[in-house]
């Protein structure tokens, strides 16, 4: 790619190309139709599979506000118990990084976040399932902006270890099934309450980044954030809402 070329791609993407051209590598970023605005629309544009994209997660840490970038393949889910015991060596938490987070800490918005060319260097942990594939796709610096690449040169490239930080299927399934059998248990107890509704929460304090639910209690932030100042109503329409959640998890699961 030549510098005329550069010049009409967006910042992000140039800061990206960039770098890759200081480190020699043979494959410029590209910039997909903007209808490609999911991962399985972008690996539909590419021709490849979903886990061929080496989608960018970014977590903060709590400990010391450093920002988190975990790569993983389109197709997993990241543990953040397995990120938390690599990085978090005080037992402190990673929290939520929300958009004003990631674009301050990496120059990059969400959706578009590179794994290289940040504005602060991150924690970096690169998920062992994208070894699985010989080519993958990683963001270049715009949410439509991705660049080719081999699993092993994402290692050169950022100089992060592989792990394995991906949710294993089988036990997530085993999860939410307790979650769900403790919390429909609880349901059955309370159903009769119009007053003191008790609280969902089985300590098991996770969100969903895909469903954005507490996989222990089925509730948004917003919910478990405004518990407790909720009447008896509102708490009861909660915990309807949950009830409709977990059948729609249970049909899920069962198809």
């Amino acid at each position: 790619m030549c510098g005329a070329e550069l010049t009409v791609l967006p910042e992000g993407v140039r800061r990206v190309a960039a770098v890759l051209q200081a480190q020699g590598h043979p494959h410029m970023p590209v910039m997909l139709d903007d209808a490609a605005r999911t991962a399985q629309q972008a690996a539909d544009a590419l021709g490849i599979a979903l886990g061929q994209i080496a989608k960018s997660i970014i977590f903060r840490r709590k400990s010391d506000d450093a920002a988190v970038l975990v790569i993983t393949a389109g197709d997993q889910r990241v543990d953040e118990k397995k990120v938390e015991a690599l990085i978090c060596p005080d037992g402190k938490r990673l929290g939520r990084a929300d958009a004003e987070f990631v674009k301050a800490r990496t120059g990059f918005s969400i959706g578009g976040v590179s794994p290289i060319a940040h504005a602060t260097p991150p924690v970096t942990l690169i998920d062992q399932s994208l070894f699985r594939f010989d080519e993958i796709w990683a963001a270049a610096g715009h949410p439509h902006g991705v660049f080719k690449l081999e699993p092993q040169q994402l290692v050169t490239l950022t100089g992060a270890p592989v792990a394995d930080v991906a949710v294993d299927p089988v036990q997530e399934k085993l999860t939410q099934a307790r979650a769900i059998y403790l919390v429909a248990a609880r349901a059955d107890e309370i159903r009769a309450l119009t007053e003191n509704i008790p609280s969902p929460c089985i300590s098991v304090c996770r969100m969903d980044a895909i469903s954005g639910l507490c996989e222990g209690c089925f509730r948004t932030r917003d919910e478990i954030a405004a518990w407790s100042q909720a009447s008896d109503a509102g708490k009861r329409g909660v915990w309807n809402l949950i009830e409709q959640r977990m059948a729609a998890l249970q049909l899920l699961a069962a198809s």
